[in-house]
């Protein structure tokens, strides 16, 4: 009966169908050396868009895998034995590794040793900002600012364009240094230096990394001016190249705003940033939400709940949400024990200033409420539901919001009481047409922004006679352009 069954013939042979082992997972090392083969390849393909953000995908992809061991060992492997920031870079990650959780890793194994005589500078820079990921990760904040200096030091020795984006990186991981170690100030004048040299190098992603560190260096010690006239006079594209570098000009552009008491235009600022940043950048996301909610608060709007209970954000926002309950009931009393109760959350967000200001916009919509429920009622009344000191605070409060236009009532100085007058149809009012003038407005903004995001190649039009074969290769380069641009927005949040 076996005769019939020729496929359990082979079966007698057990080498000839041996289960094909499955391969080995990829160290680290490999993963690094597919890195620097790729900044190879971009440095000689001239091509600064592509290959580069493939770069910083896969750099993100290994950097958790990150030890003292396949850091020293990447560094052998990829730098020359002569060079100078080969030891420097190895004396670096050996401290790290004594000092830090890899103390057992601090003695490494021999590794293949690199055979080339000389190193591109792209993949020396390369490797310094593989070490400046691995001592900021490991906490390592002094160690990482001397590796910063030296790498700075070296970048000043070139102008290539195919360095500006492992240069931007490093100049985040430089200030991220100096942040974490109380000492941002003193940088300033560098950065600043920086800038400088990367407009005049025409550096356009060198320009954006860096305005937004200056920016950030000026918020970081309340320097609201001074951070609006660097803004305002800096040389900037109409478009920014990196999508993140734009998300975090538009949430600095909206903290200034806000505290220039312009919120309308903090508000727009603020909800693009928070629009344009994708779902991984979890912490500035929250960050962003914080000074949104505030502002819409300050304008009179109460945001909805549903924003307060987004997935791994009602934790983080939920004093923001007991301060807008407060606000939208109008109790003056459940206001200041919020703000008393959370004044530490406060204080670390550097809100409290804003909320400050709040107290005014409890009290005004405390009194709206006040006005749609009675038609007739005394102004001692009025002060003791809106915890006022007296009645004669409550009357200038009530004149006040009278003359904004708050409230449509009058005052009776000699009885002693606020009169509400008849509520007129909303609808024969301006207000919806004010309300449908906003949200045409936002969808043209949007829509003006949208065709400025689109990018074209110069000699597009020139194309005619494209064959399908040619037609199929530009496609697939396109689509692995768009996939490449899209994922470069995500690895640096």
């Amino acid at each position: 009966m076996d005769i019939d069954k020729p496929e359990d013939a082979p079966k007698a042979n057990g080498a000839a169908d041996a289960p094909a082992q499955a391969p080995g997972p990829i160290s680290v090392e490999d993963k690094l050396k597919s890195v620097v083969a790729l900044v190879e390849k971009s440095v000689k393909a001239k091509d600064t868009r592509l290959l580069i953000g493939r770069l910083l995908r896969q750099t993100a992809s290994v950097r958790k895998q990150l030890t003292a061991t396949s850091v020293k060992c990447f560094l052998q492997q990829t730098l020359p034995a002569g060079l100078e920031s080969r030891a420097f870079l190895c004396s670096r990650v050996e401290q790290a590794a004594t000092s830090g959780l890899d103390a057992e890793e601090a003695t490494t194994s021999a590794s293949a040793q690199c055979e080339a005589s000389t190193v591109i500078p792209e993949v020396e820079l390369y490797a310094y900002l593989i070490v400046l990921i691995f001592l900021c990760d490991s906490k390592q904040y002094q160690m990482a600012r001397s590796v910063a200096e030296s790498a700075i030091a070296r970048l000043a020795q070139f102008n290539r364009r195919t360095l500006d984006v492992i240069a931007a990186r490093i100049y985040f991981y430089y200030s991220l240094s100096y942040e974490q170690g109380g000492d941002l100030a003193s940088i300033r004048s560098t950065l600043l230096a920086l800038h400088r040299t990367a407009v005049l190098r025409h550096d356009a992603i060198g320009q954006e990394t860096l305005m937004n560190l200056l920016l950030r260096n000026y918020l970081h010690y309340n320097l609201y001016d001074q951070a609006e006239k660097f803004r305002s006079k800096a040389q900037k594209a109409d478009q920014f190249r990196s999508g993140q570098q734009y998300c975090r000009y538009l949430y600095y552009l909206g903290r200034i705003r806000t505290i220039q008491l312009e919120y309308t235009e903090a508000k727009d600022c603020l909800q693009q940033a928070l629009r344009r940043a994708p779902g991984i950048a979890h912490g500035f996301r929250i960050t962003v939400s914080k000074w949104l909610i505030l502002v819409r608060l300050l304008l009179g709007e109460i945001p909805d709940r549903q924003e307060f209970a987004q997935p791994g954000m009602s934790s983080a926002l939920q004093a923001y949400f007991e301060l807008t309950q407060s606000v939208k009931a109008g109790d003056t009393l459940a206001f200041k024990q919020v703000t008393e109760r959370f004044s530490p959350v406060f204080l670390a967000d550097r809100t409290h200033n804003l909320i400050t200001r709040l107290h005014q916009n409890v009290i005004r919509i405390g009194l709206r409420r006040i006005n749609l429920a009675y038609s007739r009622i005394n102004l001692a009344e009025i002060a003791a539901k809106l915890h006022l000191a007296n009645a004669e605070d409550a009357e200038y409060i009530v004149a006040k919001a009278i003359r904004d236009g708050g409230i449509d009532a009058v005052i009776d100085h000699d009885g002693g009481f606020m009169a509400s007058r008849e509520r007129v149809d909303v609808y024969s009012t301006a207000e919806p047409q004010a309300a449908f003038h906003a949200r045409i407005a936002f969808c043209l903004d949007l829509h003006n922004e949208a065709i400025k995001a689109m990018r074209f190649e110069p000699d597009a039009h020139r194309r005619k006679g494209e064959s399908s074969e040619a037609r199929q290769e530009r496609l697939a380069a396109e689509l692995e352009l768009a996939k490449a641009l899209e994922e470069d927005d995500v690895d640096e949040f």
